[in-house]
């Protein structure tokens, strides 16, 4: 069955008009959702942990929902705000951050909370560590203020976007956390989303992974021989994100896996290894103008020179330029002449295309954690209705 087939958009139409919907919305399948769902816990390895990425499910009650039915209290987060909202949210979850901060904003976090707030944020939160000077900070920070941290520290397995490796800058970072009597290794992070997208020439995506598991164990190794294997077998031993998760068929390196985008299936997600994944998010959008025609704006005064106007029908859309494609109807495309616009953006149809004014057109998001949080609605759809209307969270870097 083709997940983006006629019949299915004009029972989203169907759904929309009759909840009285008439503005720009975000649609989550919550019916997707769930077959995407089982789909994750399906491919997981017995004893792996799932952790959920917040960023690409930026909404209260969306992320309330899978970690109900993954049954999962472990996020991740990406910056302070979320952090703060997160605890908010769900105060028993623990968060591990998806990047690193500078110290002084966790300074200004934890001078601005509560009480309780700062003891879940000494407990209940892990502070990833790129780099040992900017541990070096973490530790002067907290043994000047008095208080303790949980330290997470990412590893480069190959994505070389910053990170520790293997050797004297671990091996330092290790040290200065074991002597310290402020900061507590939670653990190791790997992100490694490139595996899965190098192309399969002479063994190259083999080699790759290969080359990510051996700097993964070796950092491992590197962490035992300070804290013990114990300690390693039990702390987080963070890897994966919703390109790689499905490469872990065991927890013999990774014993927790992140992912998020998968859940929801935007168009960057259509890989090999997410083919049991529907898409399950949408733009639902007005067609606030169609016309018969494509005309541009100045050309009808040099149209002898450029011959008559193009064949079709213009549509212009309530909004416009988002990181989405549009897939119904079929054929539309947006006008590289014309230009985009994020107020009315103007898209071509077929001459044959059946569109009147005030018909929603459906795009597929292509990323899913800018996306959403552009639409103050988001519209839950499940067994051919409109079943709830939810809210993203409020916007943060």
């Amino acid at each position: 069955m083709n997940p983006l087939s006629a019949s299915y958009f004009q029972q989203l139409q169907q759904a929309l008009a009759n909840a009285g919907l008439a503005e720009p919305v975000l649609v989550i399948d919550r019916d997707r959702l769930d077959t995407n769902i089982v789909a994750l816990k399906a491919m997981l390895p017995e004893g792996m942990a799932y952790r959920i990425v917040a960023k690409s499910l930026p909404c209260a009650e969306l992320l309330e929902y899978i970690a109900a039915h993954t049954e999962t209290h472990r996020l991740m987060s990406f910056n302070n705000n979320m952090v703060m909202q997160l605890l908010a949210l769900m105060p028993e979850a623990n968060q591990l951050l998806g990047k690193p901060i500078p110290v002084q904003a966790l300074r200004r976090t934890l001078d601005e909370a509560s009480t309780q707030t700062r003891s879940q944020l000494q407990h209940q939160v892990q502070w990833l560590i790129d780099t040992p000077a900017r541990l070096v900070e973490y530790a002067e920070f907290a043994m000047s203020t008095d208080i303790q941290l949980q330290i997470n520290l990412e590893i480069d397995v190959g994505l070389h976007r910053g990170g520790l490796e293997p050797g004297a800058d671990l091996e330092a970072s290790l040290r200065t956390i074991h002597q310290s009597n402020n900061l507590t290794l939670a653990g190791l992070m790997g992100y490694e989303p490139h595996l899965t997208k190098l192309p399969n020439i002479a063994g190259w995506p083999k080699r790759a992974k290969q080359g990510a598991a051996d700097q993964f164990q070796q950092a491992l190794t590197q962490t035992a021989a300070i804290f013990g294997q114990e300690h390693v077998t039990n702390m987080v031993r963070n890897m994966a994100g919703s390109p790689t998760f499905g490469l872990y068929s065991d927890t013999l390196l990774a014993n927790e896996i992140a992912a998020g985008s998968a859940l929801v299936k935007p168009s960057d997600f259509d890989l090999p290894i997410l083919k049991a994944f529907l898409p399950a998010s949408f733009i639902a959008t007005p067609a606030i103008k169609v016309s018969k025609g494509v005309r541009l704006p100045g050309l009808e005064y040099a149209n002898r020179a450029l011959g008559k106007p193009q064949s079709g029908k213009t549509v212009f859309l309530h909004g416009g330029y988002w990181k989405a494609d549009p897939v119904y109807p079929g054929g539309l495309k947006n006008s590289s002449l014309f230009g985009r616009s994020s107020n009315q953006e103007m898209l071509v149809a077929p001459k044959n295309a059946s569109i009147k004014v005030d018909d929603f057109v459906f795009l597929r998001p292509t990323q899913s954690e800018a996306v959403f949080l552009q639409f103050p609605k988001i519209a839950v759809f499940s067994g051919g209705q409109i079943k709830d209307l939810w809210a993203p969270l409020p916007v943060t870097a």
